[in-house]
């Protein structure tokens, strides 16, 4: 495996849920204060472990993308209101999807086409979503279904 901190760490969240055999990580990007965080604790309900939260060391190993988080925030997760949490978090996580995190009037589309985002040479999944709707979490999980190949 190659060293996750031999690269600077990318500015978004990594999450996982375990099915079809593996822990399958999704990526949460978006604006400082856009909802990743609220998005992950959210998702953490619905089955998924925290990998890393606000910032993610990514790095590619035979093609795939894998990301962690770097050391000193490693098992934290922010929560506006309360502050930093402790919870139980995988070391790393091979990353399956992406989710882009829109603002309230950032528009989103009803029947979107698919669209993908290349991190490091790698071509991924990409799927945008207010993160702070009810539904979110379980957007993401709809959407990560057919990439793990269960359901």
């Amino acid at each position: 495996m190659a060293d996750p901190d031999s690269n600077p760490p990318f500015h978004a969240g990594l999450i996982a849920l375990y099915a079809g055999g593996g822990w399958n990580g999704v990526l949460i990007e978006g604006e400082s204060g856009s909802g990743k965080s609220d998005l992950a604790l959210r998702c953490l309900e619905h089955g998924f472990r925290l990998v890393a939260d606000d910032r993610t060391r990514l790095w590619v190993d035979e093609g795939r993308l894998f990301g962690a988080a770097p050391g000193p925030i490693a098992g934290l997760i922010e929560a506006r209101g309360l502050g930093i949490l402790p919870v139980a978090a995988l070391r790393f996580a091979e990353v399956k999807l992406v989710v882009r995190c829109l603002g309230p009037s950032d528009p989103l589309e009803r029947l979107p086409e698919a669209s993908s985002r290349t991190l490091l040479g790698v071509v991924l999944p990409r799927i945008a979503l207010r993160p702070l709707e009810a539904s979110s979490p379980v957007k993401v999980i709809r959407r990560l279904s057919p990439l793990g190949g269960w359901r």
